[in-house]
Parts: C-alpha cells; structure tokens; sequence
C-alpha cells in the first residue's frame, strides 16, 4: 500500500474514532483502544517493511515501461510510445517527498510528459525510504547507480535531475563524485531542491507564512530519521555544507513562496563566493516544485516553467 494512503486510512480512522465518541461517551475507552491499535497498524509497517513504488497502470498502458532490478531495489525505464522521434540521452531523475515517500502520481505525470516531448530514456530509481533507512542506504544504491550509467553511456549521454529531496540526493551525488575526481554529468537540473535538513535559516520563517504546501515540523522529523544517529553533519544529507569547486553545468529552479528557497540562496552565496556559475532560475510566487503541477489551472505558470525545462533538456553542452 503506497504511504500515502496509508496516512489517509490514519486520519479516517481517527475521524470515525472522534465522531463515534461524540456520539457515545460511554464507550471512550473502547473507541480509544481501537484507534491506538489501528494506528499502530498503519504506521508499524514505514518502520519494519521496506515499501517499494509501483508504476500506474495507465502509465504501464500509454507508455514502455521497464522494471529493472539494482541493489534489490526497483528502477524504472521509460520511454515515450508516441514520439517516434528517439533520444539517446539519459535522464536519471531522483524524486523527491522528504525521503518517505515513494514517486507520486504528480511525478509520474510529470515524467511522462518530459519522455514525450524529448524522447528521452527515463530512468527513476526507487530508492530506500525513511524511516526505516537513512541516507547511507540511499547512497549505497544511487551512487552505484549513476556510476554505472557513466560507463556504460558516457558523461555525453547522462543528464542526472532531482526535485525537493531528490534534489538534495542529487547535489550530494555531484559533490562526492567531485570529490572522488569521478565524472560528473552532461548536465543537472534541480527542482525546488531540499539543501539543509536542519532547517534552521532564519529566513524560513518568513517563507512559512506563504508556502501552502510544506510543513516545516513535518520536514525536520523527516529529515532527522534520513540523517541517522550519524548524518547530520554530513553534506550527502546537508548538500549545503558540501564542496563546490568540482560543480559544473547545473541549474536550479526555485519558487519564492517555497521554504526551501532561503537555503538555495545561501548556497548560491557560497558557490559564487568559489568562483563556480550555477544557473539559478527563480520564479516570483511560484511554490514548491510548481513545474509538476503541468495539469493545474491553478498554477498557470506551471507551465511555462515546463517548457523551459524541456528547452533545457535539449539544449547541446
């Protein structure tokens, strides 16, 4: 069962649970013990089973989709049956969900319009969530991964993407191959990345206050039980402590009513401070990860955000 249903089966249960005491007191203790008991149900599986994502079936139908096997984790490959127009770039894309949750819906989406338009390969890992792994299990599978592809490919044919806390895996990626002198990507792009953890910019505060779609309490448990006993300090967890000189050829995307774009702009500092140009696109009132949101009348500049993505993607060097 996807996480996401799981936590909406919770708060149904504790509804009823509310609804039945109104309508009882009598029965306070029962209804109580129930709703401790369900709860524990519901929640007890994100601690002792490792959940693994599952493509939508209209995906499975409308698209190629090919369920390969890494580091006995599912890796998804996909290709667009409606553009006949092929390409041999690679995007290995790292979605984000504050490291608990598994690609969305949205994601899909997402990805499914970015092969059709480019011919790309897709490639999405389902990388191990918290809170029963932390980063080193992350890590442990991606790097590998990407490292991989790189030879298999080459760095010519390997666009590496990531958005919120994909994005964060992803800078991370970068830094410790930097650091390892390995070979960086033919370019990255990051959406609305998740750089610091902690969480303890001032400037979050402020953003708080317009951001409709983050929880702040909500993103430090997360990333607590991410960074483990040991990986607070660490910049695969915090990319915003990493080194920067070896960076090259990326860009971020970044929305100002988004309480992670306080730490983008902190990283940006240090990063220009070393002599390293990254391409930083912000957009005025845009929300977090708002390019996704492609199908959202609402989010009328979802859109236009899109289209420069995908003339990014195709752009040589």
């Amino acid at each position: 069962m996807k996480k996401r249903y799981m936590f909406l089966s919770a708060i149904a249960v504790f509804i009823i649970m509310f609804i039945l005491f109104l309508i009882n007191v009598e029965f306070l203790k029962i209804y109580l013990a129930l709703l401790i008991v369900m709860s524990v149900l519901l929640i007890l599986p994100f601690f002792i089973m490792d959940i693994q994502a599952m493509a939508p079936i209209s995906t499975k139908i409308q698209y190629n989709v090919i369920e390969e096997k890494f580091k006995n984790r599912k890796v998804f490959v996909i290709t667009s049956k409606k553009n006949s127009n092929k390409s041999d770039k690679y995007i290995l894309y790292l979605h984000g969900g504050a490291y608990v949750m598994e690609a969305s819906y949205k994601h899909w989406q997402f990805l499914e319009e970015i092969v059709d338009r480019t011919g790309m390969i897709l490639v999405l890992p389902d990388y191990p969530l918290t809170p029963k792994n932390t980063y080193k299990e992350v890590f442990d599978m991606i790097k590998p991964l990407y490292e991989d592809m790189i030879l298999k490919l080459g760095k010519d044919k390997v666009i590496l993407m990531g958005d919120s806390a994909g994005g964060g895996i992803a800078l991370g990626l970068l830094q410790k191959t930097g650091e390892e002198n390995g070979i960086m990507p033919y370019k990255t792009i990051l959406l609305s990345p998740w750089l610091d953890v902690r969480m303890t910019n001032p400037a979050i505060e402020e953003k708080e206050k317009v951001d409709p779609v983050l929880l702040k309490e909500a993103l430090i448990v997360s990333g607590k039980k991410y960074a483990g006993s040991d990986g607070m300090e660490s910049y695969l967890v915090n990319p915003i402590l990493g080194p920067v000189d070896k960076l090259e050829n990326i860009t971020i995307y970044t929305g100002t009513y988004d309480m992670l774009n306080p730490d983008v702009h902190e990283f940006m500092k240090r990063a220009k401070a070393e002599g390293v140009n990254i391409d930083l696109r912000e957009k005025e009132k845009a929300i977090h990860i708002w390019m996704t949101h492609i199908e959202n009348k609402n989010v009328s500049y979802a859109r236009e955000t899109f289209e420069d993505i995908v003339n990014l993607l195709e752009e040589k060097g």
